[in-house]
């Protein structure tokens, strides 16, 4: 990853200034669902780019050191061989940006991998993941346990109650205690956008927790019923490019939930190129929180080198 951010002090003149005008916001996120796609090689580009950005993730109720094991396996193998040996980017080390599980299964993640002989990082959520509805103590507790089973990245959630109450100070705290917790775990904040109210609150949390120190901001768990959106993931990219502006801090955009297809990880790549620059444009500082979209990427490049549809049998691994 990327360094980390310092954060700064806790700003609420900043945060009280804010003010989005959401009639705007959604105009462009409609421009952007229009947005013509690439094709042919270019577009065999981008979806490479993007299966490097992704945080493959298993967060079912139902997970067992199997499953994880042969996610990790997908995660170091992300396209079949024979496809990218068509594309000649057999030998570029092509793997996902990491692997994300709940905290119980960090160390099989760990184990899977270093078994595997690759340094894909282990990502984990915590902080009373999805809902967030648990004492500070014991998401602080959840987190140093992540990081102690091996966890280099960590996703925690905030307290929404904090941000639909004004709690500004209170928020900061909290975030910033997370930060802390992680040691030298990076940090993914996430912000749960769908559950926040408004866009101005999904602005003002977004700034709060980088101020905390959070080294990406995240738009949801992938639990909530509104997920990544275009126009939240533009506020949020915004916020981002003021911080870096105001602080000289590049912070990361994770979206998760509901993205599924290739043609939606192409439109973010695309986004994020348009927000932030073509420097974002990295694990470093982008990622794409997904479980399924792996599938239909393979599937892409799979039609691509070979002029036809993939059957079940031809990507059994996806």
């Amino acid at each position: 990853m990327a360094g980390r951010n310092a954060g700064t002090e806790l700003e609420l003149g900043w945060i009280s200034k804010v003010h989005v005008n959401r009639p705007a916001v959604v105009r462009h996120a409609e421009q952007i669902k229009k947005w013509r796609t690439v094709k042919g090689n270019w577009q065999a580009a981008w979806l490479l780019k993007a299966v490097t950005c992704i945080d493959l993730t298993t967060l079912s109720g139902d997970d067992t050191p199997s499953n994880v094991h042969r996610l990790c396996f997908k995660a170091k193998h992300p396209i079949r061989e024979d496809l990218l040996k068509a594309l000649d980017m057999h030998d570029k080390g092509i793997t996902v940006g990491a692997v994300c599980v709940y905290p119980a299964r960090v160390t099989d993640a760990v184990n899977a991998l270093k078994a595997a002989g690759c340094n894909i990082p282990v990502a984990s959520v915590a902080a009373g993941f999805p809902s967030g509805q648990t004492p500070l103590e014991t998401k602080l507790a959840e987190i140093k346990l992540a990081v102690e089973y091996g966890a280099r990245e960590i996703d925690i959630v905030i307290s929404r109650s904090l941000v639909l109450t004004g709690q500004w100070e209170g928020l900061y705290e909290e975030i910033r205690r997370c930060r802390e917790a992680c040691g030298e775990a990076h940090m993914k904040t996430i912000l749960a956008t769908g559950e926040l109210g408004s866009l101005a609150n999904v602005y003002k949390a977004s700034m709060i927790a980088m101020m905390a120190g959070s080294d990406f901001i995240k738009t949801s768990t992938g639990k909530e019923v509104e997920n990544a959106t275009f126009p939240v993931g533009v506020v949020m990219m915004r916020a981002i490019k003021e911080f870096y502006w105001r602080t000289g801090n590049k912070v990361g955009f994770k979206p998760a939930g509901g993205i599924r297809t290739a043609k939606d990880a192409i439109t973010w790549l695309m986004l994020v190129k348009e927000e932030l620059g073509v420097e974002w444009l990295t694990p470093e500082l982008f990622r794409l929180g997904a479980s399924s979209l792996l599938e239909d990427i393979e599937k892409q490049i799979f039609y691509h080198v070979t002029g036809t549809h993939a059957l079940q049998h031809d990507l059994a691994m996806a």
